[in-house]
């Protein structure tokens, strides 16, 4: 916190010192400046003294540790008034300002800027492009703004020769969205003609230093402001690196580089200007060489004659309507051409300053979308002067620090008190010099020296800065605060008819009358205003529109200089007056710009007119935090337990009185009669810190209610859900079983049972339900089927769904379609020797085939398949019995899945049977290998209660030898299968094409 610097380094804060006298004052700011601290609070008030030299007290770090904090958190600093000001703005929806004043020199430029760096540098912290784009703007425009409105002078060597009051908006988030940039009185006298030691506007120096070589030869001039009359005075080492900095913040704002030409053109033309000389002789005056002409005119894109014409003649309409031409005297005519530099570069200037607006404000904000649209203003404007040589300007300036004084007394004295003592708070009565009497002086309609002068302006005939004088020392001569050598004859510090003087706030300045009414007047002759107008170059005739009026439409009178500054600044105090203000008081320590000189005499005087010991009067005798009770009660009632969530007190002020009796402030506040009143800004903090250790806990809490009003409203709405899903699944289940009823409702008299029907689709949940009602239904559709077969047929019906099972599908044609005899050989006449031999039973089939042996020799041979055993017959020898095999010994059988009639039967102990079943005669492309596949599966199904393995991708045999081959033939020359052994000792029979 700032109360705990160190001793060695003073007080931070004037309202802490033993003694509210000018000298303890004096002391402690020297020590400060001394310890190289020099920043120092008056409350919320920061004063702040010129080092003369750069401190490393404006990095990230620093920032860092500035951002979001309280004012007396941290040692005094602009970063810290940046930040209360951006709180309040944030926090409260409150527009505020920052009004940096001091005089010439103070260091108020340098100010603004570190105030503008630290408020782009904690917004955005997203770094949204649109965001930051805005922060570039608004930064790089300081750059353009200083070489153009700015100058070296003797007591600085970066003036501000202009006002400048930026607005910069923020929306809801606290990020900027736009600005807009207000400029008053631009010296541009200093355009023409400076004092000794000073220089022209930066602006000039930057371009002939700093210009590349292809622009100064296309602009036709040299890189030596003693080469042109404008610009004889000074020159800077920082001129070329200025001019590549000015460069890019033009781009980067978004300047076109026909605009950037355009206005390095203009500058050019003006240096030109200078160099224009006359010569008369006694009848006539002409321009002293054309060459200066002729660039002005190739760089204007005007024609040379007119150029010409306009510097030695002016054009008059009469009052009938008649248009003559006036020749200007030699004098009139170095008027004339001053005086159209001077306009050029004021028009250039509110050119450039309108260009940026055009970027940086605010368009189509629109609050019910965006939220409020809240203003920080920062204000830099000329700081009190008083030169040698007094003129017109600096009475401008001088009213303009008298308006900002006043505005100060206003609100932090006049409004101090009167708060108070509305509020019914006793304290002790503070007494301080009101300057309203000066600015009256000044502005005051009637009697003021602004309408003075522009009475003096407006009356017909010659009227000279003379005659304008007397009228002031004849209507003011009973004013206290003005004087003139005519009303003082002692005083001769003043001269007769020159001189008067102004007793300010600040101090006493004289003033020389001389050239009063001509820069009130502000001549500029309507034929330099059409030229301009009629210029090919459109960012010149952008700035003329004034010129499309003819010599002879008639137009209002233009406003006096002085009428449109006094218009300019009554409104910017209105501006700022409605805003909640923050001041930086800057101070110059001495005249010599040096780093380690304090010239207490100096600050003493700066200290006195700035009203700073009146200001720390009235924050001591005073408190430094008020604020609405019901405000109040609002940020901090969470910090006791009896005001939160809501109290139950009769009236606010019960309420906030309690917060403070629980935290034992009691003695350190004032109970008001809306407001309460803080004395020290600790008690704040104290309040601040609590509040913001509770925030996180009260955020917590208010994310768990609201979870679990989320968290209800997804249950509420996943029930409702379900309770649809539900019914939808049910209409879709009672849907199917309707469907499903009316299309089978009819099968038992269909001549299918059903079998064409199509089934509907089922919904998921009746996917198995389904499966199985099909497979009911085809069982039912069966059962239909066979009762209508006669039990003779059975047998074959049973054989012929076996083989449909045991083949699966893999063999195309395997005789399901026409009747099988099973018994083939029923018919060939066997002894009944033999017959009683082969003990017959059932017979499950018989008839011809090829058998072939492990040597590969194939014959033809009859079989016979009963219910016990397997026989091989001989046909030649009256079907004598070969072989007989028990039935009972087969595990399985083989066949292919072509039409080969290929079948191998398995035997667990013995070689497998290879047979090749023959077709009927009748029929050759009759199929027998269905029908003894069928017969021996049904059988062994049956009477056996066990399956009889069949496989019908492959005839697989195991034999014993070692053939590599086993080919069978039915006619000469035609193969019908070839078998291959595999190392298993199976041979596989791959089907002939």
């Amino acid at each position: 916190m700032a109360e705990l610097e160190g001793l060695e380094f003073g007080k931070s804060d004037f309202v802490l010192l033993d003694e509210v006298t000018m000298e303890q004052f004096m002391e402690n700011l020297k020590l400060r400046f001394d310890k190289g601290r020099i920043y120092t609070y008056i409350g919320e008030v920061v004063v702040s003294v010129n080092p003369y030299r750069q401190m490393d007290i404006y990095g990230k770090e620093t920032i860092e540790a500035y951002r979001g904090r309280e004012l007396y958190e941290n040692p005094p600093h602009l970063f810290a008034v940046s930040d209360a000001a951006y709180k309040a703005m944030k926090r409260r929806a409150k527009d505020t300002c920052i009004v940096i004043s001091g005089e010439s020199g103070a260091g108020k430029t340098e100010a603004s800027k570190y105030i503008m760096q630290y408020i782009a540098a904690i917004t955005n912290p997203s770094q949204r492009a649109e965001v930051e784009s805005v922060k570039n703007v608004l930064l790089k425009s300081n750059c353009v703004l200083e070489a153009f409105g700015n100058a070296k002078t003797n007591r600085n060597d970066n003036s501000s020769r202009f006002g400048k009051y930026m607005d910069i908006n923020f929306n809801f988030n606290g990020d900027p969205t736009g600005g807009h940039i207000n400029n008053y009185l631009l010296e541009k006298s200093r355009v023409v003609q400076q004092q000794d030691g000073e220089r022209n506007f930066h602006s000039f120096y930057q371009l002939l230093r700093g210009g590349s070589d292809e622009m100064l030869k296309s602009f036709n001039i040299q890189n030596d402001p003693a080469a042109y009359v404008y610009t004889k005075e000074g020159t800077s080492n920082n001129d070329r690196s200025s001019h590549k900095a000015v460069m890019n913040a033009l781009e980067v704002i978004g300047f076109s580089k026909e605009e950037i030409n355009s206005i390095y053109q203009i500058l050019a033309s003006i240096l030109h200007l200078g160099n224009v000389q006359f010569e008369s002789d006694g009848e006539s005056v002409q321009i002293r060489g054309l060459d200066a002409v002729n660039l002005i005119s190739d760089l204007t894109g005007t024609d040379k004659e007119i150029v010409s014409k306009s510097l030695l003649y002016r054009t008059v309409a009469t009052g009938g309507g008649e248009v003559i031409e006036k020749g200007h005297t030699e004098h009139e005519a170095c008027f004339g051409r001053d005086a159209f530099a001077k306009a050029l570069y004021e028009r250039l200037f509110g050119w450039i300053v309108g260009r940026i607006n055009a970027v940086i404000e605010v368009k189509d904000y629109n609050p019910v979308l965006h939220g409020k649209n809240t203003v920080i203003g920062v204000l830099d404007i000329y700081g009190f002067e008083i030169f040698d040589n007094n003129s017109f300007e600096q009475f401008c300036i001088n009213y303009c620090n008298e308006k900002l004084q006043q505005l100060f007394i206003e609100l932090i004295l006049q409004q101090e008190q009167a708060e108070y003592q509305r509020e019914g708070i006793t304290w002790q009565h503070i007494n301080y010099f009101n300057n309203q009497i000066i600015v009256d002086l000044v502005e005051q309609s009637h009697k003021g020296i602004i309408s003075i002068l522009d009475e003096a302006c407006l009356t017909v005939g010659k009227v000279t800065d003379t005659v304008c004088l007397d009228s002031m020392d004849t209507k003011l001569a009973q004013h206290p605060h003005y004087t003139s050598r005519k009303l003082s004859p002692s005083d001769k510090s003043m001269e007769f008819k020159k001189h008067f003087r102004i007793r300010h706030y600040a101090g006493d300045v004289t003033y020389s009358v001389e050239g009063f009414l001509d820069k009130n007047k502000d001549p500029l002759f309507q034929d330099f205003k059409r030229l301009m107008y009629n210029s090919a170059n459109p960012v010149l005739k952008e700035m003329w529109p004034d010129g499309q009026l003819s010599i002879t439409e008639v137009t209002k009178r233009p406003l006096t200089a002085a009428t449109l500054f006094k218009n300019s600044i009554v409104a910017l105090v209105d501006k700022l007056a409605c805003k909640e203000p923050y001041y930086v008081r800057c101070i110059k320590p001495n005249e010599v710009k040096s780093p380690v000189l304090f010239d207490e005499a100096r600050c003493r005087h700066q200290v006195a007119y700035l009203g700073l010991l009146e200001n720390v009067m009235v924050r001591r005798a005073g408190f430094a935090y008020r604020q609405h009770y019901t405000r109040f009660l609002q940020r901090y009632k969470m910090t006791c337990e009896y005001t939160w969530p809501n109290h139950l007190m009769e009236s606010d002020k019960e309420a906030v009185e309690i917060i403070i009796t629980q935290h034992g402030f009691q003695d350190d506040v004032a109970y008001g009669q809306t407001k309460l009143f803080v004395r020290t800004p600790r008690t704040l903090f104290t309040l601040e810190q609590e509040r913001t250790a509770l925030i996180p806990i009260l955020v917590l809490f208010l994310q768990k209610v609201w979870r679990g009003a989320l968290a209800r409203m997804r249950c509420r709405r996943m029930r409702a859900i379900y309770a649809i899903m539900c019914c939808y699944k049910r209409y879709k289940v009672k849907a199917h079983f309707w469907e499903v009823e009316r299309r089978f409702a009819n099968v038992r008299t269909m001549a299918d049972y059903g079998r064409s029907v199509e089934w509907p689709t089922p919904p998921a949940a009746l996917s198995q339900f389904h499966n199985n009602t099909v497979m009911l239904h085809r069982r039912w559709w069966a059962r239909q089927i066979v009762k209508n077969i006669p039990p003779s047929d059975m047998l074959e019906v049973r054989a012929k769904v076996a083989a449909l099972t045991a083949l699966g599908g893999e063999r195309k044609d395997w005789g399901i379609s026409r009747a099988w005899e099973r018994d083939y050989l029923a018919n060939v006449r066997i002894t009944q020797k033999r017959r009683n031999k082969m003990k017959r039973g059932q017979v499950l089939f018989s008839g011809f085939c090829r058998k072939v042996n492990r040597f590969n020799k194939s014959t033809d041979r009859g079989f016979l398949v009963t219910d016990k055993y397997v026989y091989k017959l001989e046909p030649k020898k009256q079907y004598k019995v070969l072989k007989r095999l028990p039935l009972d010994s087969f595990t399985g059988l083989s066949v292919t899945s072509g039409v080969d009639q290929m079948v191998a039967l398995h035997t667990a102990s013995q070689d497998d049977v290879l047979l090749c079943v023959q077709r009927g005669e009748l029929c050759p492309n009759q199929d027998r290998v269905g029908e003894l596949v069928g017969s021996l599966v049904d059988h062994f199904t049956r009477n056996k209660k066990r399956e009889l393995s069949v496989c019908c991708s492959a005839v697989q045999l195991q034999m014993r030898g070692k053939p590599k081959s086993v080919t069978v033939e039915t006619k000469p020359g035609q193969s019908i299968a070839d078998f291959k052994k595999s190392r298993d000792g199976f041979i596989l029979l791959v089907p002939a094409n």
